[in-house]
């Protein structure tokens, strides 16, 4: 897979910016989940989720896919999402919305995905915020 066999908002790609939680001693540990426009490699919409639960609630899930929207003005007709993300309310509120779920290995994503990791760890590090 590849950015140019897509057209612009019509695949979005949800997953992990961060490789281990951001720390907090304010708010515990968390992890950023995002969605990606796979044309552009675009993030689209971004939201921090627990840690603990290692995927976006029900609610924060609707949020997720509301701000892609209204960011992009509509919804795209395909998500991805990495096999071994946990994204059960994600996955649920995207068929909801008519959006065709695809579950795909996390490697065949790397090519969208690795240069907003990269810049997340750059800008993050490993080690989390104090």
């Amino acid at each position: 897979m590849h950015p140019d066999q897509f057209a612009v908002n019509e695949a979005w790609i949800a997953f992990k910016l961060n490789d281990e939680p951001i720390l907090t001693e304010a708010d515990g540990n968390f992890d950023f989940i995002a969605l990606m426009d796979a044309a552009s490699c675009y993030i689209v919409s971004s939201t921090p989720v627990s840690a603990t639960l290692a995927q976006p609630t029900e609610m924060e899930a609707k949020q997720l896919l509301a701000k892609g929207q209204a960011r992009k003005n509509e919804l795209p007709t395909t998500l991805f999402i990495p096999t071994d993300q946990p994204a059960q309310f994600l996955e649920l509120e995207a068929q909801r919305q008519g959006i065709k779920v695809v579950r795909i290995a996390e490697e065949q994503l790397l090519v969208f995905i690795g240069d907003a990791r990269e810049g997340f760890r750059e800008r993050f590090g490993s080690a989390g915020v104090q």
